[in-house]
């Protein structure tokens, strides 16, 4: 096994990497370290995020830097806040027996003033993110004309966020001659343009494939209507206990919503995007990081800089537009040689799409199934088992309650207890995905009929008979309604049996639905006068078979999901 002390590190750095814990170097840091320590030459890093890259950098940056002088001569480019921060904080971890060493970070939402008061004492090596540091640059606050080291860390997230013109203005303020670092997970044309404008006859090296992504990644992904996304996204959550994910949207309105819904459903999430202020951002972040927070919903742009290690899964509730930031979304999880999962959620038309990531990444998606209620509520009971069987007793504190507690069991038998059990866990679990109907897309082109029900022709089952009527009720998505909560009142009709229930349209206000001709005055009893959210619910016929329309939102008729709750 290779050690740090292979590179000739000083013993203050040797020191400090042994206080965190760092014992062998990364693939990375293997190629880089000797590189940077040994020849002054510009270079080129294609490695995924999660792979070492802030020492790969930052540790030969530290031992090259002259703690005797106050000036600064390293300067360390970030795309967002946040990963600002977190380089700034390692390079002081790394550093923190190395004597004379000022580290800064330097980065908006926070008084310039006092990062103006710090610089004005010296510091050697400014970590920044390009908006501030061209704010100090027009103010006459920062000197970087002595820089020996330039350092563009996540260059192309950097560029697809615009900064361009602010490189070119800080790039301007540094001297000709010095070392230029570049740090990227792709190499898109953006970053290659960089390169030959910034650098002089640069090394590239590559960690892994070029534009692979990282290899302890799994991809997977599920097709079922766009309608539909919603749906599939809580089963894939549910059928997955103890995850622990970021889940992507395009805009900041589609963010706000799936968070606001899932937190409405009883998971814990909450979201991420450009509007909330810093204070709110740092506030979901923490909880997140701290895993209080189980789910972050969240735009690409918000989750820049996001660094967390241990995501067990990254979910695509939509695609991206290029396949580069799919692989930044993918590498967020995967990290720190754990293995993750990247899901994509997809509708038919978008399965040109997964051939073209799988084409450029060089690697293949797996199409799963979106799991049935059924294979669900075995999965979460597999779960729960799994945590009590590893659940650790404490007899000092048991064993005075244990007495009271069996003489109140003592008149059940063991099946009946592990029955009450079960269902106390899961009564709502088993409720909830009662007839739940199949969400998957067939491959074909053809709608895919609910599992257990047979294909009709016009409104008539496959035997002739059994014709659907269509009702109309007054209320609809305002109200909280879904189609799965509009099968549910169905199916608790008495003494009926099941009623097959034929397309189901749901508007803002109202809903139509269709179900077998024979029980219509079954149904019709069992919406009259039902309360729904406050209002009362009218129900009637509606002349004519056609419907159409567009799945709702989804109402809380699970308030709780304890088994995918973090405590």
């Amino acid at each position: 096994m290779k050690s740090f002390e292979i590179f000739g590190l000083s013993s203050e750095i040797l020191q400090g990497l042994a206080r965190l814990g760092f014992t062998e170097p990364t693939p990375v840091q293997l190629k880089v370290i000797p590189l940077v320590l040994e020849k002054e030459k510009d270079l080129v890093a294609l490695a995924q995020t999660g792979t070492g890259k802030t020492a790969a950098f930052g540790l030969p940056l530290i031992e090259k830097i002259d703690c005797g002088k106050k000036q600064t001569q390293a300067l360390i480019l970030c795309p967002t806040r946040e990963l600002c921060m977190q380089v700034a904080k390692d390079l002081q971890s790394f550093s923190s027996f190395v004597k004379g060493l000022n580290v800064l970070a330097v980065y908006g939402g926070t008084s310039i003033y006092e990062q103006i008061k710090i610089l004005q004492r010296g510091v050697q090596i400014i970590v920044a993110t390009p908006g501030r540091l061209n704010d100090l640059i027009r103010r006459g606050k920062v000197n970087i004309s002595g820089v020996r080291y330039v350092v563009f860390d996540e260059a192309d997230e950097m560029l697809q966020m615009g900064f361009q013109e602010e490189l070119n203005a800080i790039l301007a303020q540094t001297p000709k001659e010095k070392n230029t670092l570049l740090f990227s997970a792709t190499m898109s044309k953006e970053v290659a343009g960089i390169a030959r404008k910034y650098m002089t006859d640069p090394v590239e090296l590559t960690v892994g494939r070029r534009n692979a992504g990282a290899e302890n990644v799994s991809h997977e992904y599920y097709m079922v209507h766009a309608r539909n996304r919603y749906l599939a996204l809580k089963r894939i959550v549910d059928n997955n206990p103890g995850i622990y994910s970021i889940i992507f949207c395009r805009t900041r309105i589609e963010t706000a919503d799936v968070a606001a819904k899932l937190a409405r459903d009883g998971y814990n999430a909450d979201a991420l995007h450009g509007e909330l202020s810093q204070a709110q951002r740092d506030l979901v972040m923490n909880k997140f990081r701290s895993k209080d927070l189980q789910l972050l919903v969240a735009t690409d742009v918000a989750a820049r800089g996001l660094d967390v290690n241990d995501l067990s899964h990254v979910i695509n509730y939509n695609l991206p537009d290029d396949v580069a930031a799919y692989t930044h979304r993918s590498g967020r999880t995967g990290r720190a040689g754990r293995a993750g999962t990247s899901v994509a959620i997809i509708h038919l038309k978008e399965k040109y799409r997964i051939a073209q990531i799988e084409k450029r990444m060089n690697r293949k998606f797996k199409l799963c199934q979106v799991p049935t209620g059924s294979e669900i509520c075995r999965k979460q009971l597999a779960g729960l088992l799994e945590e009590v069987t590893r659940v650790e007793v404490n007899h000092e504190q048991i064993d005075p309650l244990y007495e009271t507690v069996a003489e109140k069991f003592a008149h059940m038998d063991r099946e009946e207890l592990i029955k009450k059990f079960i269902s106390l866990e899961f009564n709502r679990f088993l409720t909830y995905y009662k007839d739940a109907p199949d969400l998957n897309v067939q491959d074909k082109g053809k709608r895919q009929q609910k599992r257990g029900d047979q294909p009709r022709t016009s409104r008539q089952d496959a035997r002739g008979h059994g014709r659907f009527t269509r009702f109309a009720l007054n209320v609809g998505r305002r109200q909280g309604i879904d189609p799965e909560g509009l099968i549910g009142q169905i199916n608790k009709i008495p003494g009926v049996g099941r009623i097959k229930i034929g397309k189901i349209n749901i508007k803002r206000n109202s809903a139509h639905l269709e179900a077998e001709t024979k029980f219509t005055a079954q149904i019709l009893g069992a919406f009259q006068e039902a309360e729904i959210n406050g209002k009362t619910v009218s129900i009637e016929i509606v002349p004519g078979n056609s419907s159409s329309g567009r799945r709702p939102k989804r109402k809380n008729y699970r308030k709780s999901n304890s088994r995918n709750r973090r405590r």
